[in-house]
């Protein structure tokens, strides 16, 4: 509360009624070593906006961390749903401050300025009460062509023909995972992700330039990656703006801010507000796919183990944290892992009915055999991410959790038999999901899946499988495949796969990536059809096929069990 305290008195002085802090850094990236809303409301989560007014608080947050909102900053702040910012009428007639830096001009438009104005204030007022550090560690460095199937130069060829199409002189592209892209780049500067914190303007006649920091390209230069006139520091980027011949320029509207937007504007006409490469990036080659195929095989080797661990070998009373750093262990093991790709969800008990649960040694649970224990893991490797979620039991459950797991699992594989010809967008395939579980009346609050990125962000556009996401799933995209259930102070189920979009004969269908055994100790067998049983028996088997060797004697006498 001291913090807001110092906030609100800095209120007078910029002629503001209240002040606005996302969860975003300026590269809006998701996972980001500055988080600001964090330092202000002591939220968490992934995704948040907290507004300060002058005798009010208000976080806003989706349905992922409604329980653990209200535990962190339910005491100062008023939780409300992402839906609520749209349009704000909560109150009205106020100026609020910003940073330009950290929002789009459509974002403010969408939530403030019907009801509200805004205004920028060229310096971040949480940085002013705590300095914000980007420890500079890993410099950015370049990924060969045997590892991602395409070189930078073809890419480069495709967004200049965009650009051409489109009429344009040059596109600003603002997204560094999308720099990481187009100049099969990467580098540190996010604690779960290899993303090299930059952005990148390309001309209609291919010219490039990396706008980030010497010190972190120096490595690219060295290597010939990009030439020393290809780069600008970002502190230059006025000046070289102005002095660039043409007339229109295409930004994006999901990661331009406010700032970058009108910087460009006081000199060019922005004639289009989306970077094709979102799209592109979307749609893995086969090179890309291979590689994802080898990297949840090591991944799933690591979970396995651990599955029969935690099950079978481990007789302490352990606590989640305790669990989460030996399945790090586990995944250690393999050299080709660089680090976990989030941090580890590790719920027993109540706190897996927590969606985005993260246990901290001071007050996390011990893991009680009679507890369902949900465990949201991921990996970097090289080259690969990966994102699986299993629910693990200890002792025999009573009947309505088989059931309610039984009818999680039958939207699971729902999801990965889509006949994607047919339902062909994630708003189609998310009511396969749920169908089973809404013939209880029961639900889930996130969406059913996301796109994922190749050795790069675990969350990637535009493909998603929500209730509203309709972009055509596509061969080579890369989603997740994740229904669950959560009571509230009891108990959380859900079963994640990714997932990759492969084609056969004109036909569309997903192939697992993910290779780990589903918990069948909470399987309600007669729930299960004669084809969901055999979807369940082949997947098993695929498993065991593929990771068996890798496997002790011990480990591979389980896993047999599950086929």
């Amino acid at each position: 509360m001291k913090k807001i305290h110092i906030l609100r008195k800095k209120f007078e002085k910029y002629k503001i009624d209240g002040y606005v802090i996302p969860k975003n850094d300026e590269y809006f990236t998701e996972y980001s070593k500055i988080n600001r809303l964090q330092i202000i409301s002591n939220f968490s989560g992934s995704a948040g906006l907290a507004i300060i007014l002058k005798k009010k608080n208000y976080l806003f947050t989706d349905g992922r961390y409604t329980i653990q909102s209200q535990s962190e900053s339910g005491k100062n702040f008023k939780i409300l749903g992402f839906e609520k910012l749209i349009n704000c009428n909560l109150f009205k007639n106020l100026t609020l401050g910003i940073d330009p830096k950290l929002f789009t001009n459509s974002q403010i438009k969408k939530f403030f300025l019907k009801n509200n104005k805004i205004k920028c204030i060229n310096k971040n007022l949480v940085d002013e009460i705590k300095k914000q550090r980007d420890d500079f560690k890993i410099p950015f460095f370049s990924l060969k062509k045997n590892i991602v199937g395409e070189s930078a130069s073809s890419k480069i060829n495709k967004i200049s023909k965009y650009l051409k199409k489109n009429k344009s002189d040059y596109i600003f592209i603002s997204a560094p995972e999308n720099v990481a892209w187009i100049l099969n780049i990467r580098g540190g500067d996010c604690p779960n992700s290899p993303v090299p914190n930059s952005r990148l303007i390309i001309s209609k006649t291919k010219k490039i330039l990396l706008i980030s920091e010497m010190k972190k390209c120096e490595k690219l230069i060295k290597n010939k990656t990009i030439k020393l006139n290809q780069f600008l520091n970002i502190n230059e980027l006025p000046n070289k703006l102005f002095k660039l011949e043409g007339k229109k320029f295409i930004i994006d509207d999901k990661s331009c801010s406010i700032f970058y937007e009108n910087l460009i504007n006081s000199k060019f006409k922005i004639v289009s507000r989306e970077d094709p490469s979102y799209f592109l990036k979307a749609i893995k080659n086969k090179v890309e796919i291979n590689n994802m195929i080898n990297a949840h095989i090591l991944d799933g080797v690591a979970l396995t183990k651990f599955i029969y661990w935690i099950k079978e070998i481990n007789k302490n009373k352990i606590s989640e944290v305790d669990a989460a750093k030996k399945l790090e262990r586990f995944r250690k093991m393999n050299k080709n892992f660089l680090y976990p790709s989030f941090d580890t969800i590790a719920g027993s008990g109540k706190n897996g009915a927590i969606v985005h649960y993260r246990a901290q040694k001071e007050n996390c649970r011990k893991i009680n055999k009679k507890d369902l224990f949900l465990c949201d893991s991921g990996g970097q490797y090289k080259y690969g991410t990966t994102d699986v979620t299993r629910t693990i039991c200890f002792t025999n459950q009573g009947q309505n959790i088989k059931n309610i797991f039984t009818k999680v699992l039958k939207g699971h594989i729902a999801v990965a038999t889509t006949n994607i010809n047919k339902d062909n967008t994630g708003k189609k395939i998310d009511k396969r999901a749920r169908k089973f579980l809404r013939e209880s009346n029961l639900d889930y609050a996130h969406g059913t899946g996301h796109g994922v990125g190749f050795f790069l962000n675990v969350h990637e556009g535009p493909q998603s499988i929500t209730k509203q996401n309709k972009v055509k799933i596509e061969p080579g995209m890369i989603l997740s495949n994740e229904p669950g259930y959560y009571k509230e102070n009891h108990f959380g189920i859900r079963i994640e796969n990714l997932v990759y979009v492969d084609k056969k004969d004109q036909k569309l269908f997903f192939k697992n990536l993910t290779l780990a055994p589903i918990e069948k100790d909470l399987i309600n067998f007669n729930l299960l059809t004669l084809n969901e049983k055999n979807y369940l028996f082949k997947y098993h088997l695929e498993v065991y096929s593929k990771i068996s060797n890798y496997l002790s004697l011990n480990e591979r006498k389980w896993l047999a069990n599950f086929i």
